[in-house]
Formats: C-alpha cells, structure tokens, sequence
C-alpha cells in the first residue's frame, strides 16, 4: 500500500478527486490556503495499492498542469513601491505529489 498525497489548487483538486471517485479511487481533499498568491490550496490524500500509483499520476499530470496568469502587481505578497504597478506574469498551477509507503493500514 501507498499514501499518495497530492498538493493542488482548489480548482484542480475539485476536479482530480471527481475523477478519482469515478475511478472507485478513495481520495480525501483537505482544503488549505497559502502559497505565493496566497490562493486556495487542497491536500488530497489517498491510500492505494502500488498498482494505482501510475493511475493516479497520470491523472495528475493530466489534471493539474502549470500555467500563466497575468496578475496586478498590487497582488503581490511582496510589492515593491517603487516598481510601475504593471500586471506582472506568473506560474500558477502545477501540482506536488509525494508517495509514501504505508506500514500498517487498519479500516474499522
């Protein structure tokens, strides 16, 4: 068995724990905020057998793909005063994933 954890934005972990329980994959989604953008954020957790692992990533790279948004500078966690308050680019998106073993798994 592995617990998969997968750190996400809200928006794209809304959809990949969709698609998780349409696959019969038991995902649980903790919603968290912070990151850069301080944006909406979601944990999901899921425990797997080792052959749902690939499964899982493939969504994922399907999933939660980086991408470009233009934001105001205003926006910014750290604006800096003197800089043109200019829309500013920046990678949002993506996801992180860890797969951990599990050593002991217990349902009651």
């Amino acid at each position: 068995m592995k617990l998969v954890l997968i750190i996400a934005t809200e928006a794209d972990a809304d959809k990949l724990t969709g698609l998780l329980a349409e696959r019969g994959i038991p995902a649980t989604k903790v919603s968290s905020m912070g990151g850069f953008l301080r944006r909406g954020n979601a944990i999901i957790f899921s425990g797997v057998p080792q052959e749902q692992v690939d499964e899982i990533l493939h969504l994922v790279r399907r999933e939660c793909r980086g991408r470009t948004e233009i934001i105001p500078s205003q926006l910014l966690p750290f604006p800096e005063p003197s800089l043109p308050s200019a829309p500013v680019e920046v990678r949002v998106g993506g996801a992180t994933v860890f797969v951990l073993p599990i050593e002991h798994w217990e349902k009651t």
